[in-house]
């Protein structure tokens, strides 16, 4: 599983994508961001703002983050 989710995000290092965060309790965060490196348990994406986020490929997997590609 995670394995496929890694597949994906490789297709798309350098491009433009947009990322729902779920804080729970119907809070969400939406970013645009540039998915810059891959590693083995997490990605790393690059804000508009040149600031860089972390998110691990189970947060995809369980859903706390959507990914629109």
């Amino acid at each position: 599983m995670i394995g496929q989710v890694r597949g994906k995000l490789n297709d798309y290092i350098g491009e433009e994508v947009t990322i729902k965060y779920n804080l729970g309790r119907n809070k969400y965060e939406k970013y645009k961001v540039t998915i810059k490196e891959l590693y083995e348990n997490v990605f790393l994406v690059e804000l508009n703002n040149n600031c860089k986020k972390s998110f691990t490929y189970t947060d995809v997997i369980t859903k706390t983050i959507k990914i629109d590609y």
